[in-house]
């Protein structure tokens, strides 16, 4: 039951710096646990790695900022961690089927 705990409280850590670079060993530190062990551990509960949940959820906050608000695409890539526009709208096309212009 702790060990949940742990993973609830690192959730809460990831979620909260959704915006913000992410390192493995600081959300493992949360958890109280070795980096390796805490990315699978995560898999094993989850069913996706670390990595995949941090992008998927990153993807799904922009796609809801597009649709609710009037932010240029280009801010929300640089918000959610993505080099350029290019690298953005790939993955969120690969992830949600559509293009963010037209996620707006």
């Amino acid at each position: 039951m702790e060990w949940l705990i742990r993973m609830k409280d690192a959730l809460d850590f990831m979620e909260s710096r959704m915006t913000e670079p992410l390192r493995i060993e600081d959300v493992a530190k949360v958890a109280h646990v070795s980096p390796f062990h805490f990315q699978r551990m995560f898999a094993m509960l989850t069913g996706v790695t670390v990595a995949d949940y941090i992008r998927k959820r990153r993807l799904t906050l922009a796609a809801q900022e597009l649709a609710i608000s009037k932010i240029r695409v280009l801010d929300v890539a640089l918000k959610y961690g993505y080099e350029s526009p290019e690298a953005f709208a790939k993955a969120f096309r690969k992830a949600h089927g559509l293009t963010p212009s037209a996620a707006r």
